[in-house]
């Protein structure tokens, strides 16, 4: 047995883990060529490429995948018979919205009250890292106890699919007897946390046209048919006056049985400002867990500074829907779309184009995996597991779950409610990293021994 515990060996492999996050979170590895080139996603694929051959990985490879993206794949084979378990986390970062909000750049790691700030940093380029030294401190151990396939996805915040369908055309490749998704997060900071479900994602253009051109508003103003007016009513329908979403042929009345989620909690996780109030009915972990969700990401119309007084004679929105287990993706969009059409006043014109979807995704709980995980929690934070849910989506999670029925699936990370994912000033905890990365470390051996034992499927 090795003479210094695990859980030093992981410490001291810290700082390197710091410096490379830098490395990685200086790529600005956004998979949308009309906001940042493509040589920035290169640049993040290439150095993870070249991690996984550094650390002894083989058939190491750019996968070039149907959306114009690459995916990195590595495996690294351990003792004969062991099983083999499939780590998972992506490269590909959201863009960083207003930088002048960042309190310091968004591709420069930065350290401020003791977490790093960068676009990136836990969602999901941490997640890479705290792979990365998990493996580490177990060969700088002796061994690592089972077979490892590592993917990093390249365009997983996009929601085009790409590694999607190249893992339905290549089904042999992605084969494990037990998969980790990296990318979710501890329910909070400390409480070691599994995600055992996940919304999925329907992402629709709507573009709304009235008029052959815009009109001078005093002119004709309160009788020609407003484009922007018209898409504000057909989104506005999208929701009740209690600001429940509302799509019709959405059934919206889901519960969650498992972790209550405090109301005051996620005001302040939320950062909701004082005096206003929550959206929707139910419990919050029902809204967030249990039930689809609309959201208005962004509009196409005219900015107050430099607006002429016109009637618009086109408009258009970008609407995501998040839809839980039980749902189908694709009847999901149908019904969004239905009701966008339905909702169009005064004859407007409605083009509704699909931009991207993944299925929502439910895990097996009583899997021999999630022992092994409970242990190494245990064990890590000296404290129980717990198990909830996540209202993101992961599209990769579920098509997995379809080409191995028999796995097991585990979703871990460094993405809990300070972390601020997908909004200015993301961070990470470098505590929350390091006490992943010894509990993967840890999962890996339990698993590997249990397995051994006979007590796997």
């Amino acid at each position: 047995m090795p003479s210094v515990p695990l859980s030093e060996t992981v410490a001291a492999l810290i700082p390197r883990a710091r410096t490379e996050l830098a490395e990685l979170v200086s790529f600005a590895s956004v998979a949308d060529e009309r906001q940042f080139p493509k040589s920035e996603s290169d640049k993040a694929s290439a150095w993870i490429a070249d991690a996984l051959r550094a650390e002894g990985f083989q058939d190491v490879a750019l996968l070039d995948t149907p959306d114009g993206t690459q995916s990195v794949y590595g495996f690294l084979p351990g003792p004969a018979d062991a099983p083999t378990v499939l780590l998972y986390a992506h490269y590909d970062v959201q863009p960083p919205l207003d930088e002048s909000a960042w309190l310091s750049p968004p591709f420069e790691l930065t350290e401020r009250d003791g977490r790093w700030y960068g676009r990136g940093a836990a969602d999901c380029k941490g997640g890479v890292l705290m792979h990365l030294t998990a493996l580490r401190a177990l060969q700088e151990q002796g061994t690592v106890p089972v077979n490892v396939k590592v993917i990093v996805e390249g365009s997983e915040e996009q929601g085009t699919g790409g590694l999607e369908r190249y893992a339905e055309q290549h089904p042999d490749l992605l084969a494990a007897d037990t998969i980790v998704i990296g990318d979710a997060g501890n329910f909070r900071v400390g409480l070691p946390t599994v995600v055992s479900s996940l919304r999925g994602m329907v992402l629709l253009e709507v573009r709304v046209a009235t008029l052959g051109g815009n009109l001078h508003s005093g002119q004709f103003g309160g009788a020609a048919p407003d484009a922007l007016a018209a898409l504000i009513s057909m989104l506005a329908s999208l929701r009740d006056a209690r600001g429940a979403t509302t799509v019709d042929g959405l059934e919206a009345s889901g519960v969650w049985r498992g972790l209550a989620y405090d109301e005051a909690d996620f005001r302040r996780d939320a950062k909701v400002l004082d005096g206003v109030g929550l959206i929707g009915t139910g419990s919050i972990s029902d809204r967030l867990w249990a039930r689809p969700a609309v959201t208005v990401l962004g509009i196409d119309a005219p900015p107050v500074v430099g607006a002429t007084p016109s009637v618009q004679a086109e408009a258009g929105a970008l609407v995501s829907l998040r839809v839980p287990p039980g749902f189908d993706s694709a009847t999901a969009a149908e019904a969004l779309t239905a009701h966008l059409r339905a909702a169009a006043p005064w004859g407007a014109r409605v083009e509704v184009t699909k931009r991207g979807n993944g299925e929502p995704f439910a895990a097996d709980t009583s899997s021999p995996a999630y022992t092994a995980m409970a242990e190494a929690m245990q064990e890590a934070y000296g404290q129980d597991m717990a198990i909830a849910g996540n209202g993101g989506s992961i599209p990769l999670c579920n098509t997995l779950a379809k080409l191995y029925p028999r796995a097991e699936i585990l979703l871990i990370g460094l993405s809990e409610p300070e972390a601020q994912i997908h909004a200015v000033n993301e961070s990470v905890s470098p505590q929350e990293l390091e006490k992943l990365a010894l509990t993967e470390a840890l999962f890996l051996r339990r698993y590997a021994a249990a397995q051994s034992a006979g007590q796997g499927v």
